[in-house]
């Protein structure tokens, strides 16, 4: 017979355990791993999920679309060499960040998508619950990994394997599904914290052979014209006194991809960017650090790289990169920042710089080259050219050196990379690898919010479309971010016609003097309309000294402009003509 006595003490127990469930958990677990920024879209199953987050003092931004907080969490990875984690509701949700996290994937970016997703005992036998998706499945083939979480006690342990992945190695997009009942599933608040996991040395060093080492030693002191490519993965890295340090003591021209702009400044006298079709085309031997041999280096070969025979040093993690489209004759593999001290200290002080033949012909066709752009970018004609705009903002950016530069568009995108010089590391962001149009206003945000420092996102009116919505978000949370929108009332120009003679406007055509500046106002912010390159350069200054949210309209002539900017050669052509 039990003691009532007894059975009210162990009730009173009971009642007093103290108990989490997943939503505290998840939270616990990414802020113990010093994630504390989520970038996310509310709605069924994580809107609690976001409040909760806010309650315990992580900052979560929301956005209008998922693909954009997808976008800002992504480019958050490549400055923080964290995580970027953006979080959506479950199957569409899902669907809209998954662009972003494969954008991620490709460009090499930290990310974690989080994603609310449906009960598996309905979605397994295909039952028709509520947005039914086997999101694992679809997630696999276009992220780095992917994972599901069933049960709070392992919780700790899939945010550890998401964090892990995402960073170590060659960084990337994870996939981490998180089924509705798990976030509400309960469990004793003392065995949930020693569930979770502090991930230690998420990407430890890797360190390059010594012969590997040697040997690109070797064949960078047998170059007559050698030349050092900087690729974005070199900015990630953030070693940047290192990789300095190692174009100083070699004395070899530098051309940095556009996201690595500014590992070393544009006007170094070792930067070669104005020099860069002579560069690649007589260069002997060329080492890339963090580069890859891709579409945007013509794969390494053809008229881009001239006939001369070359040999190729590349840096790399990922030992698969290497031999990928040309042969490699001296791969180091390993991460950035091991392969380049190695290589300084495997430069002893008797280095031999290039000769003097090869740095002084480079030096005067870059010198060349600036001289002949100068009037182009001078002019104050009405309506603007790309090269007068650019130009205004070219020097806005010189005035601002800790202004980040977000970029998008075809010839604005195009223009403005050989146009505004960079200063210091990591401060112009773009469309990456894929020429994805879309990340403009994603990636301005985070930029905002990641760094604390000045936006200025130079868009083209195309490439504004796909995000303009999220201005709201910029204004909502009063970021110091000035948007300046290229407009020329279409897709790469704004003149043609169709072809039929149809009522329809042509397929690349917008409306006629469109006025993106209101839509700002529209939001709280400041709207300006600029004609003239004194007008756009005075705005953007006026916008980097208030603070406040800008959208400049900045008129482009109709008729600026050619077909995919730079890469009109990509478009398939028609050899039958209709009469």
């Amino acid at each position: 017979m039990s003691d009532p006595a007894i059975d009210t003490l162990a009730g009173d127990a009971a009642e007093a355990q103290e108990l989490t469930d997943g939503f505290h958990l998840v939270i616990d677990a990414l802020k113990l791993n010093d994630i504390n920024t989520i970038y996310n879209v509310p709605g069924i199953p994580i809107t609690d999920l976001g409040r909760y987050m806010q309650a315990e003092g992580m900052r979560v931004l929301s956005f209008r679309h998922e693909q954009h907080a997808g976008y800002a969490a992504a480019i958050a990875g490549f400055l923080t060499k964290k995580p970027g984690v953006c979080l959506t509701v479950s199957a569409p949700g899902f669907l809209n960040g998954l662009t972003s996290l494969a954008h991620a994937t490709t460009n090499c970016y930290p990310m974690i998508l989080i994603s609310g997703s449906s009960e598996r005992e309905i979605v397994d036998l295909q039952q028709g619950d509520y947005e039914e998706m086997d999101q694992l499945a679809v997630a696999k083939t276009l992220c780095k990994a992917a994972y599901r979480i069933l049960h709070p006690e392992d919780i700790g342990i899939g945010i550890a394997r998401a964090i892990r992945a995402a960073v170590s190695g060659r960084p990337g997009g994870v996939y981490l599904d998180l089924p509705a009942k798990l976030l509400g599933s309960v469990m004793e608040a003392e065995a949930g914290r020693k569930s979770l996991v502090q991930v230690i040395d998420a990407a430890p060093a890797q360190i390059p052979s010594a012969d590997a080492v040697a040997r690109a030693l070797e064949v960078l002191k047998g170059a007559e014209k050698p030349l050092i490519i900087l690729g974005k993965g070199a900015a990630y890295a953030q070693e940047d006194d290192a990789i300095r340090a190692l174009i100083e003591k070699s004395g070899i021209p530098s051309l940095p991809m556009s996201m690595a702009k500014g590992l070393l400044p544009d006007d170094h006298p070792q930067s070669a960017g104005p020099a860069r079709s002579l560069v690649l085309k007589e260069s002997d031997v060329v080492m890339l650090i963090g580069a890859r041999l891709n579409w945007l280096l013509s794969h390494g070969k053809g008229k881009q790289w001239g006939s001369a025979p070359k040999k190729f040093i590349q840096i790399d993690i990922e030992p698969r990169e290497m031999d990928s489209n040309v042969e490699i004759a001296a791969p180091l593999v390993g991460d950035i920042g091991s392969c380049v001290k190695a290589l300084l200290d495997g430069m002893d002080k008797g280095w031999t710089p290039p000769p003097a033949a090869w740095t002084d012909a480079v030096r005067e066709k870059k010198d060349g080259n600036i001289a002949k752009m100068a009037p182009r970018l001078r002019n104050n004609n009405v309506p603007m050219d790309f090269h007068g705009a650019l130009g205004a903002l070219k020097q806005v950016i010189a005035e601002n050196q800790d202004v980040i530069l977000v970029n998008e568009g075809a010839n604005t995108l195009d223009f403005a990379r050989s146009i505004i010089d960079m200063y210091k590391p990591r401060k112009r962001l773009d469309v990456g690898t894929w020429g994805v149009m879309g990340i403009g206003m994603g990636q301005a945000v985070a930029a905002a919010v990641e760094t604390g420092c000045p936006v200025l996102a130079v868009e083209g009116d195309s490439a504004f479309g796909f995000s303009g919505m999220e201005i709201e978000t910029i204004c909502r949370y009063n970021l110091p971010i000035c948007v300046v929108v290229f407009n020329n009332g279409g897709i790469y120009r704004g003149t043609d016609v169709n072809p039929s003679g149809g009522s329809d406007v042509a397929t690349t055509v917008f409306v006629k003097d469109a006025r993106y500046d209101k839509m700002m106002e529209a939001f709280g912010g400041v709207g300006v309309y600029a004609t003239s390159p004194d007008e756009l350069s005075r705005a953007v200054k006026e916008a980097i000294e208030s603070g406040k949210p800008t959208l400049v309209n900045a008129v482009i002539d109709e008729k600026a402009g050619t077909e995919s900017g730079r890469i009109g050669n990509l478009n398939p052509q028609s050899v039958v003509s209709k009469k």
